[in-house]
C-alpha cells in the first residue's frame, strides 16, 4: 500500500501510539462538544455539505449503506430521510461518538434502520460485496492508511455501488484562501479550546487538511 503525507499526520505530536489510536482518542475528548462546533465553525454549512453529499446517491436508490467514520451518526440520520434504505450501517473507532450517535438515534426512534457499531475502516468485517453504497463524512483525512481504507470500502461495496466521500479542501480563489488559513490556523483551534477544552484537535483539523491529497489527486 502507497503511504501518503496525509498518513503522518497526528493529533498529539508527543504520543508514542499509532495515529488510529489518537484519532479515536481525540474524538473521545471532544465527543460532547462535536455537533455544536460542527454547527458553530461552518456557520450550519455542514448541513447543506452533507446534503449535497447525499444528493449523489439518489438514482442509485440503495438499499444498504455502510457509513464510515460515522461519528454521532449525523449521516444515518439524515440518509433514512432523505434516501429511505432498508439498513444503514455506521462504524467508527471512538467509542465516545457513538455513545452519542447512538442517543440521537434512538431519539429519533431510529434503532430498526439504524445501527452504530465500534469498527475501524481498515479492516471491516463484512463481507464482499455487502452493500449498494458508502459515505465517509469528513472521516477520509483520520485513516491511518488512506489506500487501505479506500480499498475495504470497496471491498464491501456490491458491483455497482457507489462510494460518496466528503471532505475538506483548500479553496481556489486567491482573495479567499489568505482568509480561510487564517481561519483553520489560528481562529478554529481557539475556539475548539474554549468550548471543547482541545487546542489539538482543531491544530490537527487544519494541518491535515494542509497535507490532505484533494481534489483530482484524491481521485
Amino acid at each position: 500500500m502507497t503511504e501518503y503525507q496525509h498518513d503522518q499526520v497526528v493529533p498529539f505530536k508527543n504520543s508514542d501510539v499509532s495515529k488510529k489510536e489518537q484519532v479515536a482518542e481525540m474524538f473521545n475528548k471532544i465527543a460532547f462538544r462535536y455537533d455544536f462546533l460542527n454547527r458553530f465553525l461552518s456557520a450550519g454549512i455542514d448541513r447543506i455539505w452533507r446534503k449535497k453529499a447525499i444528493a449523489e446517491l439518489k438514482g442509485l436508490n440503495p438499499k444498504t449503506i455502510l457509513d464510515v467514520a460515522t461519528g454521532t451518526a449525523d449521516m444515518p440520520i439524515m440518509l433514512m430521510r432523505r434516501l429511505r434504505p432498508d439498513k444503514i450501517i455506521g462504524i467508527d473507532i471512538s467509542e465516545g461518538m457513538l455513545e452519542l450517535g447512538r442517543k440521537k438515534v434512538q431519539k429519533l426512534h431510529l434503532n430498526e434502520q439504524i445501527n452504530l457499531q465500534s469498527g475501524d475502516a481498515e479492516s471491516i468485517w463484512f463481507s464482499n460485496s455487502s452493500f449498494f453504497a458508502a459515505t465517509v463524512a469528513f472521516g477520509v483525512r483520520n485513516f491511518q492508511n488512506l489506500e487501505k481504507g479506500l480499498s475495504e470500502i470497496f471491498r464491501i461495496l456490491k458491483p455497482g455501488g457507489k462510494l460518496v466521500v466528503l471532505e475538506f479542501s483548500r479553496p481556489t480563489s486567491k482573495l479567499f484562501l489568505p482568509i480561510y488559513k487564517t481561519y483553520l490556523k489560528v481562529i478554529a483551534p481557539g475556539i475548539g479550546k474554549l468550548f471543547s477544552g482541545s487546542r489539538d484537535a482543531y491544530t490537527y483539523l487544519n494541518e491535515s487538511v494542509n497535507a490532505f491529497p484533494e481534489g483530482r489527486q484524491f481521485v
